[in-house]
């Protein structure tokens, strides 16, 4: 491994820091090297909070003279939350900035590249690009679509059931799978369920992280008609960030009423096919600068985003045990497909265990 590609894995080490707490940013990590010492390191730790190459400046101070600085992002080059990243590297006096991507953002995209160069600073870019873009493949999402990225996580029996007949399912996979279960839940902006999961499950739907300082996601329950149970969990948490149930206009104002009166908020959207229109859902969390949804719904939730194209990523966890029956509920359930060629597949696999449990990470393609 060379230099470039050493110092770089650091960068995108220290912008993972930033995980689920710069939405709608994306995570950069800086590194600042003089000669072969490190003398600065940043990473941006929260939206409108100091970008990683302001800290790393500030920690290299004079030494960034001449130095190399590393970022896995192209810097920024106009006003927003904060000022222009450029300015601060061509005032520091860095000759070589090396980045592992330009950023998709239009407004910067290549920009703050020229504006370097045209300084007289050395830029190279590319390195572990690919690492990159998986790191920030949220905000590349949503940036360049202006609609979430989707990750839909699922757990079930070795023989595809996700609970049994009569509607259990707790628990199917162990303690450690449902501890990155809610890692998970803390690195996103929005978890989102179907009511069937509220109704059979009364979830509270909250990062409860091993050792504390979990952040909740926003919580969207989809429920075309408000049948949310006034006294579930959901509604009485405790949490602070807040629950959304995304409804039609054949839900009763009157439910409507109470669950806003319990501290919801109650959006009203289109129908597709009789239930509530996700892509119109989507849209509208983006809208909020809401970037990255965790799906722990049932089978119809989950096969209804699949078939519309909306899934990215799929955490499906897969537990030692034989469920059986026909009509136990199965993690994506729906209309089905009539043939293999038009099954979707799932690509770049990686996969993890917790114990007993198997998690398989990838990403969906769909049959012609």
């Amino acid at each position: 491994m060379d230099a470039d590609d050493r110092y770089m894995w650091m960068a995108l080490d220290l912008a993972r820091q930033g995980r689920g707490r710069t939405s709608p940013n994306p995570m950069v990590g800086a590194v600042i090297v003089q000669g072969s010492e490190i003398v600065g390191t940043g990473f941006h730790q929260k939206a409108g909070s100091p970008h990683a190459e302001i800290i790393a400046l500030q920690k290299a101070g004079e030494q960034a003279q001449d130095a190399t600085l590393y970022l896995n992002l192209e810097p920024c080059n106009h006003h927003g939350r904060t000022g222009p990243c450029t300015e601060a590297i061509i005032k520091a006096g860095i000759s070589r900035v090396v980045a592992a991507m330009e950023d998709p953002n239009p407004i910067i995209s290549g920009k703050g590249f020229a504006r370097l160069a045209d300084a007289g600073i050395k830029v190279k870019q590319g390195v572990l690009e690919d690492k990159a873009r998986q790191l920030n493949e949220a905000f590349v999402k949503y940036i360049t679509t202006g609609l979430p990225f989707v990750g839909v996580k699922v757990a079930m029996s070795i023989d595809g059931k996700i609970g049994t007949i009569t509607g259990n399912s707790q628990w199917i996979t162990g303690e450690k799978a449902r501890q990155f279960v809610h890692r998970l839940r803390d690195h996103t902006d929005v978890i989102m369920v179907g009511i069937e999961t509220v109704l059979k499950d009364d979830p509270r739907l909250t990062a409860r992280v091993e050792g504390g300082g979990g952040k909740d996601p926003v919580r969207v329950i989809v429920d075309s008609t408000a049948r949310l149970p006034l006294n579930s969990q959901v509604l009485g948490s405790g949490s602070h960030a807040g629950t959304i149930i995304a409804v039609t206009e054949k839900a009763p104002s009157e439910k409507c009423k109470a669950l806003e009166e319990k501290g919801a908020e109650v959006i009203i959207l289109p129908e597709h096919e009789g239930r509530v229109d996700l892509l119109v859902l989507m849209k509208k969390l983006a809208e909020r600068e809401l970037t990255a949804v965790l799906v722990e719904g049932g089978g119809t939730l989950n096969f209804s985003l699949l078939s519309m194209g909306l899934v990215d990523k799929l955490f499906v966890f897969i537990a030692p045990l034989i469920i059986g029956g026909k009509e136990s509920p199965t993690a994506f359930a729906g209309s089905g497909i009539e043939s293999l060629q038009k099954a979707w597949s799932v690509e770049n696999i990686e996969m993890k265990q917790f114990d007993r449990d198997l998690l398989l990470i990838g990403y969906p393609v769909p049959g012609r």
